[in-house]
């Protein structure tokens, strides 16, 4: 029987944190430098250390809002235009996991200007010191030119800084920035290729652990970052999961597996935060530059399993969510396991996976109808691309297999719609 972990919290928001970060070169370790500096003022202004433990969780997932690559590239102008819808977004997500309704509380207002005191409060809300510490580490970190040596751009940095004192950023903010500048270990840290572990250390973020339920519910609120991207594929995950975990049930996977089950079929897809919004939305022909981003992340299953795998506890959870296009054959991607490498799980998330994607809607087809799809299915259990036994297995339970991957996705395009519609309604800045 597979033992269930307990999982660091932190160690969940950083595989998150890192894959959003995929994205684009421009953008690597966004979230943790924040996290970092964000912190480190923190520290400065004396803030507690629980406190200070809620601002890097906050620092390490602002930015999950700005769902395409264009959203995401303007957020690193100094000064953008209505930068509150992803904020606002963020938050709402965070919300549903009380482990970090208060991160989400203080990426809500992470953008408000301090206004001359006016940004203390947002219609009648009080906003937290902490998201204005967030606000200006943010804008520190946009500030940093990758291609120039830190300590060489470290008072024009504070300079820009310090002009906007009162105007964007909070007075005392400021000046704790200024304070912790003068230490040229605040900037090599920052800019550290090595920033987890200083991340990690500075307010001992493994302190946190997660049991099962909790890790279901957080990976669930991952599975919410990762899909609600597109509408195309804001259902995606959950109806896999639905289906691996039903599969599981009748190969008589214990209660503990298929909660395991559940959770990898929500993280499966956690490599495609890589892929940018605009090419997952994009109807028709890509062109010869979005080809050749889509291609260099084809392999997003690598990304799945090589994020997963720096996660303490979730080994298993890895491989079974991120060989799910890995064939018996060896002709999948992107190891080229053949079956002897291939755990149950695995197999199972890879038939889940085939048969959830031939009966959604994409942007260039229909959905399939099922008995069309589990068609296809044979097909690849006959070229042993897919286990045949597990095909098998699923045809002689089609009804309850296709309930459960209905149920699961119309819950969560009722998630998807409900968000949007409190969106349009919430007030902004």
């Amino acid at each position: 029987m597979i033992r269930e972990p307990l999982v660091p919290l932190f160690d969940l928001v950083l595989c998150v944190s890192d894959a959003v970060d995929l994205v684009s070169p421009n953008v690597a370790q966004h979230h943790k430098q924040v996290a970092y500096l964000a912190q480190a003022i923190a520290r400065e202004m004396g803030v507690p250390h629980d406190t200070r433990h809620e601002i890097v969780l906050a620092g390490m997932l602002h930015d999950i809002g700005a769902l395409s690559l264009k959203e995401r590239l303007e957020l690193l102008q100094f000064e953008t235009r209505d930068p509150h819808r992803h904020a606002e977004i963020a938050s709402r997500l965070l919300f549903s996991f009380p482990r970090l309704r208060k991160a989400g509380e203080l990426v809500r207002f992470h953008h408000l200007p301090w206004d001359e005191g006016r940004g203390e409060e947002f219609h009648g809300l009080p906003v937290p010191l902490e998201s204005h510490i967030i606000h200006l580490a943010d804008r520190v970190a946009v500030s940093i030119d990758r291609r120039q040596g830190i300590l060489v751009q470290a008072p024009n940095i504070c300079k820009r800084i310090a002009a906007q004192r009162g105007r964007l950023f909070s007075p005392a903010v400021v000046d704790a920035f200024l304070a912790a500048a003068e230490r040229e270990c605040f900037w090599l840290d920052a800019t550290s290729p090595s920033l987890t572990p200083a991340l990690r250390e500075t307010v001992a973020m493994d302190s946190i652990e997660l049991g099962p339920d909790e890790i279901l519910a957080a990976t669930n609120l991952f599975r919410q970052i990762i899909d609600f991207r597109s509408r195309f594929t804001a259902r995606h995950s959950a109806g896999v999961a639905a289906v691996a975990e039903a599969l599981a049930a009748l190969f008589g996977f214990s209660a503990r597996e298929l909660r395991l089950m559940r959770v990898a079929g929500y993280l499966h897809d956690l490599g495609k935060l890589a892929v940018p919004a605009e090419i997952l939305e994009k109807p028709g022909r890509l062109t010869d530059e979005e080809y050749s981003i889509m291609r260099a992340h084809t392999f997003h299953t690598y990304y799945t399993y090589r994020t997963l795998r720096s996660v303490h506890g979730m080994a298993v959870v890895s491989a079974w969510a991120a060989f799910h296009h890995e064939r018996l054959d060896g002709s999948g991607y992107p190891f080229h396991l053949k079956a002897a490498d291939l755990p149950l799980g695995s197999r199972i998330m890879a038939v889940a996976d085939t048969f959830t994607a031939l009966t959604e809607d994409r942007p260039y087809r229909n959905g399939m109808d099922v008995d069309r799809a589990f068609s296809i299915l044979m097909e690849m259990a006959e070229k042993r691309a897919l286990d045949r036994e597990i095909v098998e297995l699923a045809r002689g339970h089609l009804g309850k297999i296709n309930d459960a991957r209905a149920t699961a996705q119309a819950d969560a395009t009722e998630e998807y719609r409900r968000l949007f519609a409190e969106l349009d309604t919430a007030p902004s800045p």
